[in-house]
């Protein structure tokens, strides 16, 4: 029986594929896995390479690019583990992270997403622990009030940047880049799956939310380590970024609540 789904979307990334893949392979023991690659109707060259350099991957390709939550949903439909874990093209695991991830799904029945350490390739660690925008995070953001707490305290109140990412934290939500569950929680969603309102960018958040509305929680267990190549499989638009930034808020927050956090980002602007 397979315990653990691994999906990994390819864009035009083939060597950066093969060297997650690997990493998996190498790292990840006591853990039934399978790997499905889903090819997003890449140029770069034939993505029939990958099965024949991994026989045993299942290889998904579409006709046409459908994003990062389309091309997971069309991963997550031949999926035949218990658990699906979201791995990027970009990440390369430094120790067991699907064993250390799985125990803690295991051990704590109300979180519905867990997510590692994330790491730039000069050691350093990325913020990887996000709060939704809110009128209160951004108060206590701008009037400095974690200045008057102790830094731990102040840090896990806001992460972010705020937050060193040295221990275990439940948050609002946690980066895509890796991202595990219980693949059972999809029947509670709409249509049953993952949403696919947004292309790229933004759909980890809106993930995050949709479980939580469901009373579930988000956690991060920096046992586990990747490293992150961040934006060797394509680069963050900025633009981008932005745009679905405001199309999740008009989603989810009421115009006098959009409103009040706009004037409270523009004086948080340096």
């Amino acid at each position: 029986m397979i315990e653990l789904s691994i999906v990994i979307i390819n864009y035009n990334t083939f060597g950066l594929t093969c060297q997650c893949i690997d990493s998996i392979v190498e790292q990840t023991q006591d853990v039934r896995y399978e790997i499905i690659v889903v090819d997003n109707a890449s140029r770069e060259r034939d993505p029939q390479d990958f099965a024949a350099r991994y026989p045993f991957i299942k290889l998904v390709k579409s006709e046409k690019n459908v994003g990062f939550a389309g091309g997971n949903n069309l991963g997550i439909a031949v999926a035949e583990g218990q658990y699906i874990v979201l791995l990027n093209s970009d990440t390369v695991l430094q120790n067991n992270v699907m064993h250390i991830c799985l125990d803690y799904l295991r051990t704590h029945p109300r979180v519905a997403v867990v997510g590692p350490a994330l790491f730039f390739d000069d050691g350093t660690r990325q913020h990887n622990c996000q709060r939704f925008p809110s009128i209160r995070y951004k108060l206590f953001e701008l009037f400095r009030l974690q200045k008057f707490l102790p830094r731990r305290t102040g840090g896990k109140i806001l992460l972010g940047y705020f937050f060193d990412h040295t221990e275990p934290v439940e948050t609002d939500w946690i980066w895509g880049t890796c991202f595990m569950f219980e693949k059972k929680l999809l029947l509670e969603l709409k249509d049953s799956k993952l949403a696919e309102t947004f292309f790229m960018y933004g759909e980890d958040m809106q993930w995050c939310l949709e479980f939580k509305k469901l009373g579930y929680h988000i956690a991060y267990d920096p046992a586990a380590r990747v490293l992150h190549l961040m934006g060797k499989s394509g680069g963050a638009k900025s633009d981008l970024i932005e745009k679905n930034a405001a199309i999740f808020m008009n989603m989810y927050y009421s115009p006098a609540e959009r409103f009040v956090i706009r004037q409270l980002d523009r004086l948080l602007m340096p």
